[in-house]
Order: structure tokens, then C-alpha cells, then sequence
């Protein structure tokens, strides 16, 4: 019998009304292009950089997104806390603030996937609890009550992603990395099976420093007070990754951008 096709569409941190804007102007297209079972988006820089608002949570919803995963920006807008309970949003399992849940196992084509969210500690906080034993926790806690696993693992250090990932390879089906909002050219699938790219990227303006106006950035890497950062303006561009993970593993890198 002819297995069914599953595919996760990765949709890579959106910064901000731009990346809002250009997701939602092209969601059509890529649905259409790419036929993704289950829309799956990093929003926790969408609120203008500063998490997610109600507002865009409901928008997200509206356009088709299955589900929300977050980052170390997951409580910058406080209306969070507000709806995080009783939504398809996840927050980093890791986290110090344990409201709401750091996974949900969600119906996908007749199979059910186990979609994780973490932390890196290495340049973000290294007080958060281990994101290693975090997800191995989860892992044993769920066996047997999932058929796929996909892991968005939010972190700085490339080396933590790719550790983590020699760690979890053949026991998660999936980990896409997110945070440094530049899209890597590492896309593969490890030894023991595992899909994995460093980092998906950034939906939102590519020309500024990461979302960010270009100026003031380089300002303060002048060693120059600056009081304000503001967000990038200009050309927009849409980072991701489709993952099938059934009849075959495969990845492949998502770009969209503006001329």
C-alpha cells in the first residue's frame, strides 16, 4: 500500500509588519508550489521584534498556519500570557516561565507528530534549564503516542545546534534551527536519519542588519550611544525549509524575495 505524503512547511522567524505583510501576500503561492500538510511559523520576533501579539497570533491563524513556535522573545509582549494557554502557539521547553506548553502532538494526514520548541543557553541565557534533558524528558514521556517528531531548536551557537543534533539523530525526525535570522547552506540529513538545517532564516527586510536599520547597529558596534534601533526598512524576503518526512526524507530550503 501506497504510504501518504507528509510534509511540514517551516516558515523561518517573521520579523516584524514586513515579514507579517510578505508571508501573508505569498501564502497562497506557497501552498500552491509546495503542498505542505502542516504550516508550522516562528512568530516570536512578529510584533515588531518584541514577541507576539494576540492580534497577529489570530492573523497567523487566519492565513493558515497550523502552528506557532517561539524564542527567547516569547514573553516580550505580555498579551501572551493572556491566550497562551488555549492556543496553537509553543514556547521554548526549556523556559525558566513554564506557561503554556513547550510541545504539542498534532494530527497530521492520519499520522500524529510531536512538534517541539527549545532554547539554546551558549550566548543566551545560560540559566535556562538543559534543553538536552528538557527534550529528552518529552521524548520518553510520549513513546509510542506519536508517528513523526520535528524539533525548533532556537539557539546562537551553531555548535549547540549541530551537538544537539548528534545528540537527538534518529530519535527526532526533524530539527530546524532558528534565531540568527540568515538562512545556512547546511541543509542535510544525518547518519542515523535526522533532517536538519542550522538555521532557516528570516521572513522580513533583508536590507538592514537582521531586521534591524543598519545605522544605529553599526553605531553601537562603533562603541556609540544609541538610543534607538529602529526596524529595517526596504526589499522584503521570505526564509524556510519543506520537509517531507514521508514516503522519503527529504529538505528543502524555501526563498522568496522581492527585486
Amino acid at each position: 500500500m501506497r504510504r501518504m505524503i507528509v510534509k511540514i512547511m517551516f516558515i523561518g522567524d517573521i520579523y516584524g509588519k514586513p515579514g507579517m505583510d510578505y508571508f501573508s501576500e505569498n501564502i497562497d503561492f506557497l501552498k500552491k508550489t509546495y503542498q505542505p500538510n502542516f504550516i508550522i511559523a516562528n512568530a516570536e520576533n512578529s510584533d515588531n521584534g518584541k514577541g507576539l501579539s494576540y492580534k497577529i497570533y489570530k492573523k497567523l491563524q487566519k492565513i493558515g498556519v497550523n502552528l506557532i513556535t517561539m524564542g527567547n522573545h516569547v514573553w516580550k509582549n505580555q498579551q501572551i500570557k493572556d491566550f497562551i494557554d488555549d492556543s496553537n502557539v509553543i514556547r521554548p521547553i526549556n523556559d525558566l516561565q513554564q506557561i503554556g506548553q513547550g510541545y504539542k502532538i498534532v494530527e497530521c494526514n492520519n499520522k500524529k507528530i510531536l512538534v517541539m520548541n527549545a532554547l539554546g543557553r551558549c550566548f543566551l541565557n545560560p540559566r535556562l534549564h538543559c534543553p538536552f534533558k528538557a527534550i529528552d524528558k518529552v521524548l520518553e514521556q510520549n513513546k509510542s503516542k506519536y508517528d513523526f517528531s520535528f524539533l525548533d531548536f532556537h539557539a546562537e551557537a551553531t555548535s549547540e545546534k549541530i551537538a544537539l543534533t548528534h545528540y537527538f539523530d534518529g530519535r527526532i525526525n526533524a530539527i530546524v534551527g532558528t534565531h540568527t535570522h540568515v538562512q545556512t547552506n547546511d541543509d542535510c540529513l544525518f547518519p542515523k536519519k535526522t533532517l536538519y538545517i542550522t538555521d532557516a532564516g528570516m521572513t522580513g527586510v533583508r536590507d538592514g542588519v537582521i531586521g534591524k536599520e543598519s545605522g544605529p547597529i553599526i553605531e553601537s558596534f562603533l562603541g556609540n550611544r544609541v538610543f534607538s534601533k529602529p526596524n529595517a526598512t526596504g526589499k522584503r524576503q521570505l526564509n524556510g525549509v519543506l520537509l517531507t518526512l514521508q514516503p522519503e526524507q527529504k529538505i528543502e530550503k524555501i526563498n522568496l524575495s522581492e527585486e
